[in-house]
């Protein structure tokens, strides 16, 4: 079986294309990946990629050009990858400052100190504990309307106090 001379000619371009595009794209991925297999791996996907593409290789306005490119967005697809298998084995833990979080403590304490103590509870039960209006209304022994009232009394009060402090 003979191949078309389309095809061998087709062949022997690319191979003179990878004999002398190769070494290059090794070198430049070896600096970016760190490793000679790594390098290999991409510069080898790489190449394939452009096979795939070589009938058409016309339409292509600057082959080396495309195949750095593969090879390079190949390596970042890599690293994301990697990046996202590494999170869901290995969760990173969330950066907490005591000090941001003592500050904002005090803050909120002096803005609730601000509020009459019926307004300070209700909020404090509903907003920040968690409770239902008729859960509130019972520690507190008021209704669950009063609890709702006193709660958006001082949510009013706080917006307005936070207004006048940035202002």
């Amino acid at each position: 079986m003979e191949l078309p001379t389309e095809r061998v000619d087709a062949w022997a371009h690319f191979d003179a294309f990878v004999e002398e595009e190769h070494e290059r794209l090794f070198e430049a991925l070896y600096f970016v990946t760190g490793g000679r297999e790594d390098a290999e791996d991409l510069s080898q996907d790489a190449f394939m990629r452009l096979w795939e593409r070589w009938g058409t290789i016309d339409e292509i306005d600057d082959p080396t050009g495309y195949l750095f490119r593969v090879a390079l967005n190949g390596f970042r697809m890599r690293r994301r990858r990697a990046t996202a298998a590494l999170r869901r084995v290995m969760p990173v833990p969330e950066y907490r400052d005591g000090f941001a979080e003592a500050e904002m403590r005090a803050d909120v304490r002096a803005m609730l100190l601000t509020l009459t103590p019926r307004q300070r509870a209700a909020l404090v039960l509903v907003d920040l504990l968690g409770y239902s209006s008729e859960q509130a209304g019972r520690i507190l022994r008021v209704r669950s309307s009063t609890v709702r009232n006193l709660a958006s009394q001082g949510r009013r009060a706080l917006k307005s106090a936070e207004g006048a402090r940035d202002a």
